[in-house]
Formats: structure tokens, C-alpha cells, sequence
């Protein structure tokens, strides 16, 4: 074959007809040894049982359950549990099919050749694509799932063995998943109970920091705000009407005790002027003052009368003085012992305001420092108002955890029960596995089969090796390729191989280029 120029399809096609006997030899040879390469294997007998998942029987809508693993998932761990050494080994002894001291060898045969397929029905691929598509509006639930059963296949050299052996690992299947699917709605309800109990007394814990907060900041809590202002204020008002009492009590208390030195001083001259002499001056004191004021004012003047009244107080005494002489001292003894009642009504009076002012004082520093603790509220308010929201939020979160967490411990319960009923979902073996009457392993047509296609192979690889090894000038291509010339014009073969050319695969003369000329075949001209 050249290799200076580029094949057509005629080109492939010749060299098939020209190897095809190089293909077809091996092809032919190939599925014969494969076939007969099958007798070496010892065979295999392969036993099938199959097991029906039957739905819980109550409505999802009212008992939720407690497994919601994937069925998948749940089928293979059954699986491997079941394979392991602890649990194959008692059934092996029930079963008595080896004898001592070849448990081990069983046990490892059976987790090598044991597997399990879910079965997958035209109905439940169907319900699978309504569920993938429907998928954005709602995830089905894992009782839901579209795999009805599954198949138990265990492969052994003996047939008895198999069957008894795949009926057991079955019923050990279906005895396991009863055990698991109980332990674990026990388990889910036992850890909410425990859940439940942790938020409980986180709850408590939140109200007793709740009702601690809330004896530490009593009158200051967030809803303490509004009555507090409005305390305030009233206390302000309370404060501006007893500094009003008391600046009014201080006022009156000073102007009656100006009135009383006034009225003592009186009384003391009164009362200490005795002498003829004195009290004559006054006389005459008192008429030039009574005299100035009749001049400014009438008759019915308070100071008017009052002078008046003291003149005639004065002539009164300067008549006892002068008529008792001798008695004038025990007299002015006793008049001198006894206040005037207008002293003593100013006294009362000035006793009086000081009651009021010390009231007064008392009620301002008690109001004083009622606003005190009302302000210091107020100012303490956005923080204490902060806390409490954070506490407030807390025990809101808790209440919401420990309501939803017992949601969740009665639906576990519920499942739970349902579950110790055998009300949830069940497996049923549905066909017990049969005696195999023929070995699954080896495949005679399997084996046969993968000889066609490795003499297939083999012959392939054997034809393109000859074409490629083959140097041969077949058509005026390879020669034009060959010799990088021109070719001007070619003559057909006309002796007797031109059968032989035309056996060689192509439709024309074989050119056999610069040969020997002695060759018989060399009767082609070519002219370039």
C-alpha cells in the first residue's frame, strides 16, 4: 500500500476484499476456543428471591414516619449488616451445610457473592418521572418512593447451597429491617424526649433571668416609660408649687417677725417708761405726731387712730402714776410680767410659718429626690430597655424551640407507635428463592460471543498489518505517488493474469512500476 497519498473509500474497499479470508479465518476460530475455553471455569448457580416493600398503611397526612433515609440507602445497609460475621454465623450453623472449621471460608464466600437490586417496574418509572417532574412543587416523601421491591441473589458452586442459602439471607433481611426500623423510631423518640427535657430547662433558666430582671428594674422596664414621664412631670409640678409654699412662708415669716420687734419695742417702752417726766414727753410726742398726721389724713386713718390711741394710753398712765404712787410699782410689776395679746398672736403666727417652712423644706427634698429616681430612670431606660428585648427574645426562642420540639416528640411517638404495630412499612418475600437448574456462570454464548469479537479483532489487526507491510503498485495512483511523475497514459493488461489482477481487489491492471524487464508479467506499458 503507498503511503505518499491519500486513501478513498474504493481503497478501503479493496483491501477488505483483498484480507478478507485473513478476517474471516480467525473470526470463524475464535468463538469455537472461546466456547470450549468455558469448560475450564467450574460453574456457578445463581439463586434469586424477591422481596415486596409494602407502605404504611396510615396516611402520611395523619402519622408522619419516623425513617426517612432513602430506600436505596436503607436496602444496602441492611445488606451490610447482615453481612457481617456475627450475624452469617449462626445462620450457617442453623442451616448445617459446612462442616467445622469452614465457616470462615462460607462467611467471606457469601459477602463476595451476595447482592441485592431494587426492582424497578414500567409503573414505577412512570410514577419516578411525575415525581421528577413535579420535583419544584413538591419532594416526595421516602414512603413514597417509586421501588416496590428489591431481588436477594447469592451465587455458589452448589445449587442446594444457594437456595438455602439466599432463603436465609432474606428472612434475615426482612427480620432486620423490623429490628432496625424499630430501634430507630425508638431511638428518635428517646432523643427528643431528651431534647425536650434540655429545652425545658433552658426555659426555666430564661424565666428565672426574666423575673430576676425584672425585681432588679421594677418601674423601668420598657412599658415603666410613659407612667414615669408622666410621674415626673406631676413630681416637677409638685416641686414648683412647694418651693412657691415655702418662698410664700418665708416672705409671711419675716414680715411678722419685723412686726413683732415692733410690737415688743412698743410694749418694752411702754413698759419701762414710768416717770412723770417721760411719759409727759411722750405725751407731747405722740399729740405733735397725731397733730402732723390729722394734717395729712382724716380722721378714719389707721395710724391716726392708732395715735390717738396711744396718747389716750399715755394720759391713762400718767394718771395712775401720779394718783397711786405707792402702788404704781406692784402694778407695773405685774403689767410688765404679762405680753400684750398682739405679741403673743404675732408668735403664734411666726411659730406657725415655721411649721409650714419646715414642712415645706421637708416636702421639697423628698420631691427632690423622687425626680432623682425618676430621672435616673428615665436616663437608664434605652439600656434597660435593650436588655430586656435580648432577654425577651431568648425566652422567645426558647418557648418557640420547646413548642416545636414537642411537635416533634409527639409525631415521633406516634410513629413509634405505629411502628411497634406494624402499621409502617413492611417487607413481604414475595417469591422464595428457587432451585437454579442452570448455571448463571459461565455463559457459554457469552463466552462464545467475546471469541467472535476478539477473532474479530485479531483478524483486523492482522489484515492491516499485510496492508501495511505490502509495498505493491496496484493502481495509476500508487504509481503517480511512487515515482512523483506525471502520468501521461496507461495500457490494461490483456494476457492471462488479468484474472489475477482482477482477484487482487481492483477494478484495474496492477502496475508493477520499474520491475525486472524479464518478469513474464512486465507487458504494460507506461509512458510518462
Amino acid at each position: 500500500m503507498s503511503e505518499n497519498r491519500e486513501l478513498t473509500m474504493d481503497d478501503y474497499l479493496a483491501m477488505l476484499r483483498r484480507r478478507f479470508k485473513v478476517i474471516l479465518i480467525p473470526a470463524l476460530l475464535a468463538p469455537l476456543a472461546g466456547f470450549l475455553v468455558s469448560y475450564v471455569f467450574p460453574p456457578k448457580f445463581t439463586s434469586q428471591s424477591t422481596v415486596l416493600v409494602e407502605g404504611q398503611k396510615v396516611p402520611d397526612s395523619l402519622v408522619q414516619s419516623v425513617i426517612t433515609s432513602d430506600f436505596t440507602q436503607r436496602i444496602q445497609t441492611l445488606s451490610q449488616q447482615v453481612l457481617s460475621p456475627s450475624r452469617l454465623r449462626p445462620v450457617i450453623q442453623s442451616l448445617a451445610i459446612v462442616k467445622l472449621g469452614e465457616e470462615n471460608k462460607l462467611i467471606e464466600d457469601i459477602q463476595q457473592n451476595m447482592s441485592v437490586e431494587p426492582v424497578i417496574t414500567s409503573m414505577s418509572m412512570a410514577a419516578s418521572g411525575a415525581g421528577i417532574s413535579g420535583a419544584k412543587k413538591k419532594k416526595p416523601s421516602a414512603s413514597q418512593e417509586p421501588v416496590p421491591g428489591f431481588n436477594v441473589n447469592y451465587t455458589d458452586s452448589n445449587a442446594v447451597r444457594a437456595q438455602k442459602i439466599c432463603n436465609a439471607m432474606t428472612s434475615l433481611i426482612v427480620d432486620e429491617n423490623l429490628r432496625s426500623r424499630a430501634e430507630v423510631a425508638q431511638g428518635t423518640t428517646e432523643f427528643l424526649s431528651r431534647q425536650v427535657e434540655d429545652a425545658k430547662r433552658a426555659i426555666d433558666e430564661q424565666d428565672a433571668k426574666l423575673a430576676n430582671f425584672k425585681r432588679q428594674y421594677m418601674g423601668q422596664l420598657p412599658g415603666d416609660a410613659d407612667n414615669n414621664m408622666r410621674t415626673l412631670m406631676a413630681l416637677n409640678s409638685q416641686l414648683d408649687a412647694t418651693t412657691q409654699t415655702l418662698s410664700r412662708a418665708q416672705q409671711d415669716k419675716a414680715y411678722t417677725e419685723s412686726m413683732l420687734a415692733q410690737q415688743i419695742a412698743t410694749w418694752k417702752s411702754s413698759q419701762s417708761s414710768t416717770n412723770p417726766q417721760t411719759l409727759e414727753q411722750q405725751l407731747s410726742q405722740l399729740q405733735s405726731q397725731l397733730m402732723t398726721l390729722q394734717a395729712r389724713y382724716t380722721g378714719d386713718h389707721p395710724d391716726v387712730i392708732k395715735t390717738k390711741a396711744d396718747i389716750a394710753g399715755v394720759q391713762k398712765k400718767l394718771k395712775e402714776v401720779n394718783s397711786a404712787a405707792a402702788n404704781a410699782t406692784d402694778s407695773s410689776d405685774k403689767a410688765s410680767s404679762a405680753e400684750p395679746p398682739e405679741v403673743r398672736q404675732l408668735r403664734l403666727q411666726i411659730h406657725q410659718y415655721q411649721n409650714v417652712i419646715e414642712q415645706a423644706a421637708l416636702d421639697q427634698k423628698r420631691l427632690q429626690s423622687q425626680i432623682g429616681v425618676y430621672q435616673s430612670r428615665t436616663a437608664r431606660s434605652p439600656n434597660v430597655e435593650e436588655q430586656y428585648k435580648l432577654l425577651t427574645r431568648d425566652n422567645d426562642n426558647a418557648q418557640a424551640f420547646y413548642k416545636d420540639l414537642l411537635a416533634k416528640k409527639s409525631s415521633a411517638e406516634l410513629g413509634t407507635s405505629m411502628e411497634n404495630q406494624q402499621q409502617g412499612e413492611q417487607m413481604h418475600i414475595l417469591a422464595a428463592a428457587g432451585l437454579p437448574e442452570s448455571p448463571s456462570f459461565p455463559s457459554r454464548l457469552l463466552f462464545a460471543g467475546a471469541g467472535l469479537g476478539a477473532g474479530l479483532a485479531l483478524g483486523m489487526i492482522i489484515a492491516i498489518f499485510l496492508e501495511f507491510s505490502d509495498k505493491s503498485i496496484r493502481t495509476e495512483k500508487d504509481a503517480a505517488a511512487i515515482m512523483d511523475l506525471p502520468l501521461l497514459i496507461s495500457v490494461p493488461w490483456l494476457g492471462d493474469d488479468a484474472d489475477d489482477a482482477a482477484a487482487n481487489g481492483n477494478t484495474r491492471r496492477r502496475f508493477w512500476g520499474r520491475s525486472d524487464p524479464a518478469s513474464p508479467k512486465d507487458h504494460e506499458n507506461v509512458e510518462v
